[in-house]
């Protein structure tokens, strides 16, 4: 009896170690893309042109587009999200800076970049495999549930945005902030006459 448990763990065993070497080569290089943002967006970019070409070329797929254009919405709402609600922060007594003379709390948003562009790329992947099973390609209308998908686009991003207004963040960081010293005058030069 001890017999058939050692072989069937030994036969698991090499396809065990290849499924944990791969997640482990899989996960180096996903590591190594990390501070190359521009390269990642623009890969991204293709992947969701030869998807958006695909599901024109085959005229079908709508509802799976639909679906992820929900789940793109939602991705974009964790990103342009604080970590945490300043209207809870209210109720204890923590809010967000509003003055000068306030404490600075940077800004960390709920979605970091890289989790948003890793669930962006795998929901577009996700999304083009999809397309090549007719199990998924559902007819529908595809006009009105692009009018639904933009009315409820608008609407949440009107809200986001009111959010961001009402409570003064920026969810974007345009890179290093530079200030302006006192800047040397004529005078002030260090030239002696």
């Amino acid at each position: 009896m001890e017999g058939v448990g050692d072989e069937s763990a030994s036969a698991a065993s090499p396809v065990n170690k290849w499924i944990f070497d791969m997640s482990r080569l899989y996960q180096y290089y996903l590591d190594k893309t990390t501070p190359h943002s521009v390269p990642r967006w623009v890969g991204t970019l293709a992947l969701v042109i030869v998807y958006a070409l695909r599901v024109y070329y085959i005229q079908g797929f709508y509802i799976i587009s639909y679906g992820l254009g929900i789940y793109i919405l939602n991705l974009l709402i964790g990103f342009l999200s604080p970590l945490t609600d300043p209207e809870m922060e209210a109720s204890s007594g923590a809010l967000l800076p509003t003055k000068g003379s306030d404490e600075f709390k940077p800004f960390i948003r709920r979605l970091p970049e890289f989790k948003f562009w890793y669930s962006f790329t795998k929901a577009f992947c996700i999304a083009f495999v999809m397309t090549f099973f007719s199990a998924f390609d559902v007819p529908v209308f595809w006009p009105i549930l692009l009018c639904y998908w933009i009315v409820l686009f608008v609407l949440t991003m009107r809200r986001q945005i009111a959010h961001m207004i009402k409570y003064k963040y920026v969810p974007f960081n345009i890179g290093k902030q530079r200030y302006g010293g006192k800047k040397p005058s004529a005078s002030s030069s260090g030239r002696k006459d």
